[in-house]
């Protein structure tokens, strides 16, 4: 079988993590414990986790000309991800995150974007050929809004797919969420666009139809350790999580998205893409960092094989 083209704009960053056995509040000072790099960046997460699900990926992204970028840029050649449209800037630094993770898997992140932020619409319109002949094109909120935009509209305007993480959480005007077939955000995410407060599966749903009707074709809401709740409008159904010991959730979001993004891009239904991501979301939660937590194909089809059918009405 051909594999699923996938083209995914986004950021590309250095994650630095410390090991930490609670959060810190608002100046509170908290003694950490392992400090460890990461490849990382909502973008390049999401492009190695669909090309280990069996995707064929194309990144378009922007690193500094110096050591991180070097890395980080390789990391993805060795996921078989393609970079002829990472773009290297000089006198820039590479985005780096600053990531706390407590003994549970929660965490709290702070992102300084550095060489993301430069990314250009020139740069969009260089890829369009690679966002027109892709199946799916993933965007997140990492990269200029309106570098979002333009590769959401030029992939409407080619029939490709487009799933649309808006993360980090900001709010947003109908937009791009018009543009968007698949709207993926976290309960955090959907809260700053529907000003609901999360609270479980039926404010989950509110969420959900409230955002279908500002213009994407289907919702999806991650929960977390709760599983998922999705609409395509005429239905909603819930995807009660996979049991799996997690020890560090950085990445699941970005697995939850890389999965789904394949299944999408093989034909699947809304349901299947949703139980793909799920089960790939879960097993990033239960290896440490961002990248090397994010699972291959094997493993995400050993876990669906070996689990019942968990979705339902």
């Amino acid at each position: 079988m051909q594999q699923a083209r996938i083209c995914v704009v986004g950021s590309i960053n250095m994650d630095l993590v410390v090991s930490t056995p609670a959060l810190p509040v608002p100046g509170q000072t908290v003694l950490g414990g392992p400090f460890r790099t990461f490849a990382g960046g909502k973008g390049a997460n999401q492009a190695v986790a669909a090309a280990r699900a069996g995707g064929h990926v194309a990144m378009v992204g922007c690193v500094g000309a110096d050591s991180y970028g070097m890395i980080l840029r390789k990391e993805l050649v060795d996921n078989c991800v393609d970079v002829s449209n990472v773009h290297i800037r000089e006198g820039v630094a590479t985005g780096v995150a600053l990531i706390a993770v407590d003994p549970t898997g929660q965490n709290t992140i702070v992102v300084a974007p550095g060489a993301n932020a430069t990314l250009t619409l020139a740069d969009i319109e260089q890829a369009a050929s690679i966002i027109s002949t892709s199946a799916v094109l993933v965007l997140q909120l990492e990269v200029p809004l309106p570098i979002v935009v333009r590769a959401a509209e030029l992939a409407r305007k080619s029939g490709t797919r487009v799933v649309f993480n808006p993360a980090p959480a900001m709010p947003l005007d109908n937009t791009l969420l018009k543009l968007a077939d698949v709207l993926v955000p976290n309960e955090t995410e959907a809260a700053t666009l529907t000003g609901l407060q999360p609270d479980g599966w039926t404010v989950a749903e509110h969420m959900a139809h409230a955002l279908r009707s500002r213009g994407p074709q289907s919702v999806v809401i991650t929960l977390g350790e709760r599983g998922a709740v999705f609409t395509d409008g005429e239905n909603s159904i819930r995807q009660a999580p996979f049991a799996v010991r997690a020890v560090d959730a950085t990445a699941a979001g970005d697995a939850f998205i890389g999965g789904l993004a394949v299944a999408l891009a093989e034909n699947c239904s809304l349901s299947e893409a949703v139980r793909w991501g799920a089960a790939a979301g879960a097993l990033a939660a239960t290896q440490h960092g961002a990248q090397p937590s994010l699972p291959d194909r094997a493993l995400i089809e050993k876990l669906l094989s070996c689990s019942v059918r968990i979705c339902y009405p």
